[in-house]
């Protein structure tokens, strides 16, 4: 290993690069199966204002990480602001959950997700999913290996790609509407599952389920430029597009399928792209979902790598993982222990014979946990080190941060009242973390800032 090993990472990423990838790690088709069950809990009175409630609602929780990113920037990100707030031993239990659930559990149901998809279209045998998702955790490993500026800018062609994905379905509906060809009329009533506030409750799980991801960006914030508000930029701007790009594809598939269309379909972008294109709408929604994986993956190993660095940097047990290659400007050894570790996912997933379903209960319960107390560090942080220049500052503190922790904590509770099985088997392996802290003798003291620099990770 170099003598530079672990000088730690640089300001090397643009702004507007660091917005793609923020965007990358935000925008997935999840919205391609969430937008009927939306339109089934919630009428078309109120089927727009739900998305741009979850639209605000992510950005004012992206409101209260930018703060936290720009006064302590580190490559841990939300890692570092727990372990400041709370002390060592909860920021050791939540690099563990991100190493072992979110991060890698998020990466093996994206695999799994273009794997079903793929497999739909050309049928892969009994095995060949799990290999197939295998072979896509392998391969962005690798990439991400080769050095920062590839896995950047790889990162920044896949998502500039599934953004043109999405908008070509949006395009599918203003043809319908360019050539006059109404909505097919329905042949049933929409028959809502919930009503009244339930409904508008249960609408919200699955809105959020499309929005969720933007908190991974504050892992950046120690590599953008522009000083400390390049990632405040990039984090505000990618949920701002992201918003525009889910209204317009809600407004496409009504459009195109009329509002019970929608609420009764369970593919509507193949059908709106069957009806506006024909046979071949089907292969685009192919390559979208594809894109759409490949993109998640990869942005995912880029900041669930540094996560894992940053965190082993402070486990003297752990320090191997701990180190940044200079010359390549990638945490190699975390990212291949990163990639391990989503191929035992998919292993499980594939003895499930239900991958994707069981991803979602794996990781979102310990996701929520983590959330509400990301959320909570903000006024811990605020009170603790008063001192700290805040280039970026939540306004009508506290009410925001109270509001975004209040809803976190619904949502948590709900995760965990709607899951299956795998929701306990996720939070078993949290509980199992906290067993490694206590093999590895980690104190509970408070971590200190440096008083030079405070917040960026010592050299």
């Amino acid at each position: 290993m170099s003598e530079h090993a672990n000088a730690g990472p640089g300001r090397h990423l643009p702004v507007f690069q660091a917005l793609l990838v923020t965007l990358g790690m935000v925008i997935t088709t999840d919205i391609l199966k969430t937008a009927p069950t939306v339109a089934l809990n919630v009428g078309l009175e109120h089927f727009y204002w739900v998305w741009i409630l979850g639209g605000l609602a992510s950005m004012v929780g992206a409101l209260c990480f930018a703060e936290m990113a720009t006064a302590f920037p580190h490559p841990g990100g939300d890692y570092h602001f727990l372990r400041t707030a709370y002390g060592e031993r909860l920021g050791f239990v939540f690099a563990w959950s991100r190493f072992s659930v979110m991060h890698t559990g998020w990466i093996a149901l994206s695999a799994f997700m273009f794997a079903d998809y793929f497999n739909a279209v050309f049928p892969l045998g009994p095995y060949g999913s799990g290999l197939f998702a295998a072979g896509l955790i392998v391969a962005p490993v690798l990439l991400n290996l080769s050095g920062k500026h590839i896995g950047f800018i790889t990162q920044t062609w896949l998502v500039a790609l599934l953004a043109l994905g999405f908008l070509s379905i949006a395009g599918a509906g203003v043809w319908l509407a360019w050539q006059g060809i109404e909505p097919p009329l329905p042949t049933a009533p929409v028959l809502a599952e919930n009503s009244g506030l339930g409904g508008f409750s249960a609408a919200l799980i699955f809105v959020f389920l499309a929005f969720g991801g933007w908190s991974d960006a504050a892992t950046l914030s120690a590599e953008v430029r522009d000083g400390r508000r390049g990632i405040f930029i990039a984090m505000l701007g990618a949920l701002t597009v992201l918003l525009v790009i889910y209204l317009a594809l809600n407004w496409a598939f009504v459009r195109g399928l009329g509002f019970a269309g929608l609420a009764a379909s369970n593919a509507p972008a193949v059908e709106l792209l069957e009806r506006a294109f024909g046979a071949p709408g089907a292969l685009l929604i192919l390559l979208v979902v594809g894109v759409s994986a490949i993109a998640s993956i990869n942005s995912t190993l880029l900041v669930g790598a540094r996560t894992t660095y940053a965190a082993a940097r402070d486990v003297p047990q752990l320090r191997g993982l701990g180190s940044w290659e200079e010359h390549d400007g990638v945490p190699r050894r975390a990212l291949l222990a990163e990639g391990a570790v989503a191929l035992l996912l998919v292993l499980f997933g594939s003895l499930t014979h239900s991958g994707f379903n069981s991803m979602v209960e794996y990781i979102t319960p310990v996701y929520w946990l983590f959330l509400s107390l990301s959320s909570l560090a903000l006024l811990i942080l605020r009170r603790r080190f008063p001192q700290v220049p805040r280039p970026v500052k939540v306004p009508l503190y506290p009410v925001l941060p109270l509001l975004f922790c209040g809803l976190c904590l619904y949502m948590l509770y709900s995760s965990v009242a709607f899951v299956g099985y795998g929701a306990l088997f996720g939070l078993g392996v949290l509980l199992a973390g906290a067993l490694v802290l206590g093999l590895l003798g980690r104190g509970g003291r408070r971590v200190a800032l440096e008083s030079a620099a405070p917040g960026v990770s010592p050299e």
